[in-house]
């Protein structure tokens, strides 16, 4: 008999604007991993990958341009603001492959049984919309399912999508049902969710191109910060065998060449003993020649002089780090996970293990309820001083974290009935304290040299 065919797809980026920082739809691919183990023909499009688009060279990097690192722009298309957003000054963009490319996609594959769409930011929505509806265009009466971030926290407005099945919470939790109800079939392989050890590798060869990958040491995250919805998406910290983490990475490297790595984790360097002091030892005992990468922020709290030199010596080349604010009181109030002299203290265990004031990145958030300017001028002044690179972090506002409802009373946008409004280029909780010149000439500080080294 013929396998069933399943369709993934990770749809565009309406934004204001986006830049590949190490994006790839690894929920997505992790998904078509456990589909084709158990046995169904598996097909991704990924829209965010410009390796996809034939109206590019066979290397986009001549056109768009990338970095060594694996990150870069994506191809990107000016449409119409919404009109939400009409008063503001901001071109508004599609970024991805061109919807001509995605259809012509599509039309090159025999019709699937089944599709499944993936979300990620709340306000990312539009690309999902778009994609339902070039689906249906090209496949009518083919059963779609959207699954994601954005329908968990937005249930009620995903019912808005076009698609035939919403999923909230862990996709692979839905993934037995679907195949029963809609194709049919029964899988005779799941991945425990308690021993994130079971998971297939994500299915990273079914992309045209990888010029980076993620890896995931852990699910969910110990902490929870009052602005972040971890707990909410992942309610379980799991984790994986460190030395497995490391056989990961080594398969990537041999099989395929991939040289850089991204960290998606949220919780790496916590209770380093069991994750990430043995990964970096045995790291440098396998001499692997790559580069790792932690976009998500790494926790200041648990760098020591042993966990800084390991970062250094293992090949952590982009290390960023969550400490949102120098305000103490605003510091208890999310959620204690970090002190001011923990970031001194951390700070200057980096340098000595060879980092430079530039390398070391800190998040800084801007934009919280009720927040001012003047704590942020404060918090970016207060990292310098220690010898950090301050990098701001525009607030969103997320559907069910603890700070939801100060935020919806606080903004002047209607954030509880459009998830628009949750974009973090807006300032959505902004106020006259903190409006949106001055987080631009907030902006401005931050890139100003200042670094002793």
């Amino acid at each position: 008999m013929k396998p069933k065919s399943i369709l993934l797809i990770n749809p565009w980026i309406y934004d204001f604007a986006a830049y590949d920082f190490w994006i790839k739809p690894l929920g997505l691919l992790t998904l078509a991993a456990i589909l084709r183990k158990n046995g169904f023909q598996v097909t991704v499009i990924d829209c965010l990958n410009p390796w996809h688009d034939p109206s590019k060279t066979s290397s986009p990097i001549g056109a768009l341009k990338r970095t060594a690192f694996g990150t870069g722009e994506f191809p990107k298309t000016h449409i119409p603001k919404p009109e939400f957003f009409s008063s503001f000054p901001r071109k508004f963009s599609r970024y991805g492959i061109s919807i001509p490319t995605f259809r012509e996609m599509l039309r090159g594959l025999p019709p699937p049984d089944l599709v499944l769409i993936g979300s990620m930011m709340t306000y990312w929505y539009p690309g999902a919309f778009e994609a339902i509806r070039q689906v249906k265009d090209v496949f009518p009466g083919i059963p779609v399912v959207l699954g994601g971030h954005y329908v968990t926290l937005c249930r009620d407005h995903a019912a808005f999508s076009g698609a035939d099945i919403l999923i909230e919470g862990i996709g692979e939790s839905a993934l037995p049902s679907l195949c029963r109800n809609i194709l049919g079939a029964e899988m005779t392989f799941l991945p425990s969710l308690k021993d994130y050890d079971t998971y297939p590798y994500p299915a990273f060869d079914l992309l045209p191109h990888n010029d980076q990958i993620p890896i995931l040491t852990s699910r969910g995250c110990p902490f929870d910060c009052t602005y972040c919805a971890s707990r909410i998406l992942n309610p379980f910290f799991v984790r994986r065998d460190p030395y497995r983490v490391v056989e990961e990475i080594e398969f990537w490297y041999k099989q395929y060449g991939i040289v850089n790595f991204s960290f998606y984790d949220d919780a790496l360097l916590i209770r380093p003993t069991e994750m990430f002091i043995p990964m970096a030892e045995e790291l440098i005992r396998r001499k692997l020649p790559c580069r790792f990468h932690c976009p998500n922020g790494l926790h200041l709290r648990e760098v020591t002089e042993n966990v800084a030199r390991l970062l250094y010596c293992a090949g952590f080349q982009t290390i960023r780090f969550g400490f949102e604010t120098s305000d103490r009181e605003r510091q208890r109030a999310t959620g204690g996970k970090v002190k001011n002299s923990e970031l001194e203290t951390a700070l200057a265990y980096l340098k000595e293990a060879g980092y430079r004031d530039r390398d070391i990145g800190v998040y800084l958030l801007c934009g919280l309820p009720n927040q001012d300017a003047e704590e942020v001028r404060r918090s970016i002044d207060y990292v310098f001083a220690c010898g950090g690179r301050p990098v701001i972090a525009e607030y969103s506002p997320i559907p069910g974290t603890a700070l939801w409802s100060e935020a919806v009373a606080v903004s002047p946008f209607p954030l509880s009935e459009e998830p628009l409004y949750h974009n973090n280029t807006l300032l959505p909780c902004r106020n006259e304290k903190l409006d949106y010149d001055m987080y631009r000439s907030l902006k401005m500080l931050t890139r100003q040299d200042r670094w002793k080294g």
